[in-house]
């Protein structure tokens, strides 16, 4: 046999060892820099959750019953950090805000009253500055809760004063009294849970 013919053989008998799989269809190499990429995406996106969680909007569960109808127990509300940034309550706004209380839960209440106005309770209505005044949602005799509160009040500067709209079922300022404004920790503008009940507030 010749030189040659034993150099042919040796290589048919490589090429039937040889993988079936294509080099083309081999599995690619580990890639660092790939990974690298997906973490550093993950990373901005944590970190601009928690700045707009901070600074802009955050996501807030209703937890008491004292707005009901307008919010139920377990709606899920949109709240804007910024409104109050620009501007100050108003009335007629629905807020959130950590109450000067023990509670740890925060409120979801509205402003019925704010700085400089002088609020009165009389036959269960609710007067601001000498006029009677209705909010659209609430519902129920406005009366008194405290003794320590006495009535005409009027708001002090830097205040607001927090009505429930279910009134009988709210524990507020008619018990805590006018509450600083610099507790305020947004303004509802979207109840967006449950879907059935999307709604936008006056933004």
């Amino acid at each position: 046999m010749t030189h040659l013919t034993c150099m042919a053989l040796k290589d048919s008998y490589r090429a039937d060892q040889s993988p079936d799989v294509a080099p083309s269809e081999a599995e690619p190499p580990f890639s660092w820099r790939a990974a690298l990429e997906i973490i550093q995406a993950l990373a901005l996106a944590v970190i601009i959750s928690v700045v707009l969680n901070l600074f802009v909007v955050q996501v807030t569960e209703v937890r008491q019953k004292s707005m009901e109808s307008t919010l139920l127990q377990g709606d899920r509300v949109l709240v804007s950090k910024v409104d109050y940034r620009f501007g100050m309550p108003e009335r007629g706004d629905i807020v959130v805000f950590q109450p000067t209380t023990d509670s740890t839960i925060p409120y979801v209440k509205r402003v019925a009253a704010v700085a400089g106005d002088t609020l009165d309770l009389r036959d269960g209505n609710l007067y601001v500055n000498g006029t009677k005044t209705d909010y659209v949602g609430a519902h129920g005799a406005t009366t008194p809760q405290s003794p320590a509160l006495t009535y005409p009040l009027k708001v002090p500067a830097d205040s607001f004063f927090a009505l429930g709209d279910n009134r009988l079922a709210s524990s507020d300022s008619r018990s805590f009294g006018p509450q600083p404004d610099d507790r305020i920790i947004g303004k509802v503008i979207l109840r967006f849970w449950p879907f059935d009940r999307l709604r936008f507030f006056e933004w």
